[in-house]
């Protein structure tokens, strides 16, 4: 029996029917100069020793490294058979690609020889995200392993905790004995964790002036109303303050100084799966496709890039803060300008557009294909003809 994957042989309602359509029309625009990949890219982190370079993660069941200079993505870290979620580089020097996957395991590559490396076994479901980081001179991949065996298993003890959806670690509280970190979830809380090798503890507000100072005492940081998606620390020194996209379609800046309360919001409009920062710019991507570039100064909206035909997944920052790099279901990696003179280029782009106003472009002169000589000949031969 024959059957088929092509959802025009299946009933559809009206609303998927025109989300097909649309999506087909958009589809083979070159907005962000788009790599096309052949599947779904579900995460995306910069490669630490490359400032041209990310790694992806694929729903093809790979990590790959992906030149955006050079377009080169023939560095594939191949294995696990079932979608890959999320990637990081970590192990001594940064020598270990590890990637969180769909049949529960955490998987390794040595990063320069591609060679597979050890499965790391300890989760009931799904790995949505994994980060690497070093406590006591040890390596380690969190959430859940330890020298290939699981350290430290983290629960809330209200035990309301839903899925996890993000990890960062605190780069100012975490120190080489004792690690700080931050964990969002598909519930709206936000929960901070302190781990050593010995222990693994909730970190809660023990405030005790709280009440004066109009910082009420609480367990978690909740400042969203459902499931945070995307949490990143950015900063200088000691200002470093925690960034999040939420499905509540915002994305927001929690202040240290404040103790984790809002400092700016910005209303993106529908589930926000990312955030990223630069000094002068707020980028924010995610169900609606568009990539959204925010005044850090002002918190209004500068520019709406759009190219993507499917969620995008994620941001990072490339090329000095001058660029930022989107990844997509859709299956491609598109570019971004952030350099002021981008940004203004493509709003007066955009204005124009919008007034119907049409660029010109220049017909370029026909290059006479002929030399002096043939010249001369055709108009002796043009003469001939007419007498």
């Amino acid at each position: 029996m024959s059957r088929s994957t092509d959802p025009g042989h299946f009933f559809q309602t009206d609303a998927s029917e025109s989300t097909r359509a649309r999506r087909a029309a958009k589809s083979g625009n070159k907005n962000g100069n788009p790599i096309v990949l052949q599947s779904k890219i579900l995460s995306v982190i910069p490669d630490p020793f490359s400032p041209a370079c990310v790694y992806v993660a694929e729903s093809a069941g790979c990590v790959r490294k992906v030149n955006i200079e050079t377009r080169d993505s023939k560095i594939v870290y191949r294995g696990p058979t079932a979608p890959v979620t999320s990637v990081a580089v970590g192990g001594q020097g940064g020598s270990t690609i590890f990637a969180g996957c769909w049949d529960k395991n955490i998987w390794s590559w040595d990063r320069e020889t591609r060679t597979l490396g050890r499965t790391l076994k300890g989760h009931s479901d799904f790995v949505k995200v994994v980060i690497s980081a070093r406590l006591q001179g040890t390596d380690a991949s969190l959430p859940m392993s330890f020298s290939c065996e699981r350290l430290h298993t983290l629960r809330d003890k209200s035990d309301t905790m839903m899925a996890v959806q993000n990890l960062a670690l605190d780069p100012v509280d975490s120190t080489d004995s004792e690690l700080v970190l931050v964990s969002s979830s598909s519930d709206p809380h936000i929960r901070r964790w302190r781990i050593s090798l010995s222990s693994a503890t909730q970190i809660y507000d023990s405030t005790q002036d709280a009440p004066t100072q109009n910082k009420p005492t609480r367990d978690t940081i909740l400042e969203h109303e459902t499931s945070v998606y995307h949490i990143s620390f950015f900063g200088d020194e000691d200002d470093v303050d925690l960034w999040t996209a939420s499905a509540d379609g915002t994305a927001k800046c929690l202040s240290r100084a404040r103790n984790w309360s809002t400092e700016d919001s910005y209303q993106h409009g529908d589930y926000v799966r990312a955030v990223a920062v630069t000094d002068d710019w707020v980028i924010t991507a995610g169900r609606d496709e568009d990539v959204k570039v925010w005044d850090r100064a002002t918190g209004k909206l500068w520019h709406v890039y759009e190219g993507h035909y499917e969620e995008v997944t994620g941001l990072v920052i490339l090329g000095g803060e001058k660029k930022a790099i989107s990844v997509s279901i859709d299956g491609t990696i598109r570019t971004w300008g952030l350099g002021k003179a981008d940004l203004e280029k493509v709003r007066k782009e955009r204005e124009e557009l919008s007034k119907g106003v049409v660029k010109e472009e220049k017909v370029p002169e026909k290059k006479n294909l002929l030399t002096a000589e043939e010249e001369s000949e055709l108009a002796e031969l043009m003469d001939s003809d007419d007498e």
